[in-house]
């Protein structure tokens, strides 16, 4: 893999959230300022990220075909940046804008997302940004029968199969089914690849689907893969240059984006640029051109005000309903290690009384998924227990507090969940419970990331003492729900 060179991204102020602009045909005078036309559906200025990666997509697209070897390839884009900083419109806006001069219809750009919640929420924001644009976005991720999916993929027709989308959003498994069953599928003309949580696409690496996803060989490279050969570049004739290659240029986004060349060496990225933001220290300073190891170096959001209260195991429960009455946040996010433990969690709340609950996990569908999340951004719900499925990018409007029940075990698994809440420029408070022998080990490896340093919230017994009797009977509550549960699965 080629050097890295590492862009900082300034962290400016944003004075407006964005909203939802209409791209402008052909390319902004400045890129880097959001047109008129943005202005008026309610961007006002760009975040840092976008500020950064917005224009140096637009100034690679800029150079039109790559011709043979005499053409011009375009350098991959890492990014890594926090959570709820706009990365999603960073590559949104100008794939859409570099599109809006294509001609015939083809499938030129291919988002892939690990979960079909996240990809449904990128596909969403595609479809508000392309309206009225002639663009055409299709949502790949198994929600519908394969063959329904087939049908707004292609068309047949005397004369062949044609493409009926410029923009696929997609799960990588889904991905390959369509590769390997749909008659007509091609990625010949793509011209964006965009890898969005791109930590997790990598860390899955040795799964069978990523390879097929992510690596890219000559036509006659053992080992090729059929679904992105490009042909290997030759001398150049009239016939070559009579039939220009389409660029074809790779787009990392991760909060937790690695830097380690080793990993990243299997996405076959060509003189990649890493654009980053929320770092400080020495890290500052760095220089174009300068490959540095950042790993286990995140970025969090600047507004966020993180801290950790120690507690007993048996005191956990009590803690978080503590927190909940002291705090008096409207929407609350709570953080469980294991299915299990949010689902006792949740019928513990339920049974203690006077907190609109819920909980979030794979127990549910897609649908019911979805449904939870709205009830919890109309503030229906004020408590919401999950697993880490809703940590990695599920976009949870207006959570202003994160719990953490279960301390983290790694930094990474850390910077996702308190990343849930300070979005978008807002603020927001993050609470971890720790046990006794946590402390200082957490607390460690959250320094050697760079994470912002977290207050201690001391928690006595006398704050816990009036919840007791209601806890108590809470408890027995739970306990006879579990029992009954039990005798339910075993019936």
């Amino acid at each position: 893999m080629d050097k890295v060179t590492d862009i900082r991204c300034s962290n400016v102020s944003v004075d407006n959230c964005p909203k939802r602009p209409r791209p402008n045909p052909g390319y902004p005078r400045n890129p880097s300022l959001p047109t008129k036309e943005t202005q008026d559906h309610g961007i006002l200025s760009y975040f840092p990220v976008q500020a950064a990666v917005i224009p140096a997509l637009l100034e690679s697209a800029s150079h039109g075909f790559l011709v043979e070897k005499g053409g011009y390839q375009p350098s991959d884009i890492c990014v890594s940046a926090p959570t709820g900083s706009g990365k999603t419109l960073s590559f949104v806006i100008p794939v859409i804008q570099v599109l809006l001069e294509r001609v015939v219809c083809h499938l030129r750009a291919l988002v892939v997302l690990p979960t079909k919640e996240l990809a449904q929420q990128v596909s969403k924001v595609f479809n508000v940004y392309a309206d009225g644009t002639g663009l055409r976005i299709a949502q790949i991720t198994g929600q519908k029968s394969l063959a329904k999916e087939q049908e707004i993929l292609v068309q047949k027709t005397d004369s062949g199969y044609y493409s009926l989308t410029d923009i696929v959003v997609a799960t990588p498994g889904r991905l390959v089914d369509h590769r390997d069953q749909t008659p007509g599928f091609s990625l010949r003309q793509l011209r964006f690849l965009i890898i969005d949580k791109a930590d997790r696409m990598i860390d899955s690496m040795h799964q069978s689907w990523l390879p097929r996803v992510a690596v890219f060989h000559g036509d006659d490279a053992p080992g090729s893969s059929p679904l992105f050969r490009r042909v290997e570049p030759g001398a150049i004739t009239a016939a070559s240059t009579s039939q220009p290659q389409m660029p074809l240029q790779k787009l990392l986004f991760s909060a937790t984006l690695t830097r380690n060349p080793e990993k990243l060496q299997e996405l076959g990225l060509d003189q990649p640029r890493l654009f980053s933001t929320g770092l400080e220290s020495q890290e500052s300073t760095a220089q174009p051109g300068i490959q540095q190891d950042m790993e286990g170096k995140f970025a969090f959001p600047a507004g966020l005000s993180p801290f950790y209260a120690p507690c007993s195991l048996n005191s956990k429960p009590l803690v978080i309903l503590h927190l909940m009455r002291t705090l008096k946040c409207s929407q609350v996010l709570c953080f469980t290690n294991s299915r299990e433990h949010s689902h006792r969690l949740f019928l513990l709340v339920k049974a203690f009384g006077g907190i609109p609950v819920a909980h979030f996990s794979s127990r549910f569908g897609p649908g019911q998924r979805k449904m939870i999340l709205k009830q919890f951004e109309q503030r229906q719900i004020q408590l919401l227990i999950s697993t880490d499925a809703t940590a990695r990018g599920i976009a949870v409007k207006g959570a202003k507090l994160v719990l953490n029940y279960d301390a983290p075990q790694y930094s990474r698994t850390y910077v996702h969940p308190v990343g849930r809440t300070a979005r978008a420029g807002h603020t927001g408070l993050a609470f971890t419970l720790f046990l006794k022998g946590q402390e200082q080990k957490f607390l460690q490896m959250l320094r050697e990331a760079r994470a912002p340093e977290l207050g201690k919230h001391l928690v006595r017994s006398e704050h816990l003492k009036s919840l007791v009797p209601q806890y108590e009977e809470a408890l027995s509550e739970l306990q006879k729900t579990i029992r009954n549960e039990w005798k339910q699965k075993k019936a």
